[in-house]
């Protein structure tokens, strides 16, 4: 599956930004949906995930209240709305694709596909 992020950019602190992928090739519901994000000198790392059906949800516990990972099966996409920003949230976001199992994992490994990134930056 190919896997196409946009919608990051500049944003102050306090601010919104939704980004959003686009994935073509396969089935889209076949996979579990991940947005991961690596800031500069860091590890990449999970920020929220999505099941199959979109009824099952995981998020990193810096961004729990603050962002909402969805998908839409019928236009192959997934999004992360992301609302009271920080600067600490400053990275690369990756969305991500994983056809393994059937419990959303958080784990970079366990995402075969990956998207080219798209760069959020939060000023203070």
């Amino acid at each position: 599956v190919q896997l196409q992020a946009f919608g990051g950019g500049l944003v102050q602190a306090g601010g919104s930004l939704r980004l959003s992928c686009a994935a073509s090739g396969r089935t889209f519901s076949n996979f579990i949906m991940g947005w991961f994000r690596q800031a500069p000198g860091k590890e990449r790392e999970i920020v929220a995930a999505v099941s199959r059906s979109g009824f099952m949800t995981r998020y990193t516990d810096s961004v729990k209240g603050r962002f909402t990972i969805s998908r839409d099966n019928a236009k192959n996409t997934v999004s992360l709305q992301m609302n009271s920003l920080k600067p600490e949230d400053t990275a690369v976001y990756y969305c991500a694709a994983s056809g393994i199992g059937t419990v959303v994992p958080v784990t970079r490994s366990a995402y075969e596909y990956w998207g080219q990134g798209t760069k959020v930056t939060v000023s203070s």
